[in-house]
């Protein structure tokens, strides 16, 4: 299942999923059973699915056609947003691209920071470039969307937790990153003007053709204005999500609608492909991100 945020034609928030060309507003074909929010229907996911699961047994027709309405990002407005850096490859180049060495600490534990939960962007969104950044970046990353609250939860059990998946843009300042970073503090001005999901959340069930053990074989594409510049796959994680949980949900709980990013894959940045392959991006720039199964997110930069 696919589940979307959007605007209705009379410019209403409404949620629900996609049903062949069109939408499915679950509030409105429920009779008021299931709410206007994804976010409220995470808080109470396993009841919000068995209405769904009956919703679905009747032969009920699109709410809307897709070109009625607006997606926006999954959850506009989630309650955190943890990003971690988990693909060694990725590690690797951004090191030696800023004449680092690899830190020894990052083979022992998963590491995250929190980026501005307020500053979501969905598909098709303009991304604003921040008057003092000259070196803009996109980032190719995947994202989990938790669906119920743990505490101290383990990697074996963290996929009970997981409500679903998205595209993540984890969009980059990197002339403002380097500066704040110097003191060993940050990432936050370097990343805190936008971030951007969707164009779904993905419900697990859809991902598991794909299922290899405890990941996933998805490709993973960027492209810059229609040329393409990024492809990997998410199987070569390092750190599955499990890992990401348990480090997450450590001596603190996890809220439905809390987003875990998964870091950068291998080459998915134009920071770890360097100039000679791309510039930085500039106003006018489109990036779109496309990963196996879950659509694509797409981007003007202004």
């Amino acid at each position: 299942m696919k589940f979307v945020t959007f605007l209705n034609p009379s410019g209403e928030q409404c949620c629900g999923w996609i049903h062949k060309d069109g939408v499915i507003d679950m509030h409105k074909e429920s009779g008021g059973k299931l709410p206007v929010r994804l976010l409220d229907l995470l808080n109470e996911f396993e009841a919000g699915m068995e209405i769904i699961r009956g919703l679905q047994q009747e032969e009920l027709e699109a709410t809307y056609s897709l070109s009625e309405v607006k997606i926006l990002a999954p959850i506009p407005r989630p309650p955190s947003v943890r990003d971690f850096v988990s693909f060694e490859t990725h590690i690797q180049n951004a090191t030696r691209r800023t004449n680092n060495s690899m830190p020894k600490e990052w083979y022992e534990i998963p590491v995250f920071y929190f980026t501005n939960h307020h500053a979501i962007v969905g598909p098709d969104q303009p991304v604003q470039r921040p008057k003092k950044c000259t070196k803009l970046d996109y980032e190719l990353e995947l994202a989990c969307v938790i669906g119920k609250e743990g505490r101290n939860i383990k990697a074996s059990e963290a996929d009970d937790y997981i409500a679903g998946y998205m595209i993540f843009n984890d969009w980059t300042a990197r002339d403002l990153q380097a500066q704040e970073m110097k003191v060993n503090l940050g990432p936050a001005k370097g990343k805190d003007f936008a971030t951007a999901t969707g164009p779904y959340l993905v419900t697990k069930d859809e991902l598991e053709t794909y299922r290899v053990n405890d990941r996933y074989d998805l490709e993973m594409k960027a492209f810059v204005n229609g040329k393409l510049l990024s492809h990997g796959n998410f199987q070569t994680v390092h750190y599955t999500f499990g890992q990401m949980i348990e480090r997450a949900s450590e001596d603190a709980t996890l809220y439905p609608g809390d987003i875990i990013g998964s870091g950068t894959v291998g080459f998915g940045c134009l920071l770890e492909l360097g100039l000679e392959t791309h510039r930085w991006l500039q106003p006018g720039d489109e990036v779109e991100l496309t990963i196996t199964g879950l659509g694509q997110l797409r981007n003007k930069v202004v």
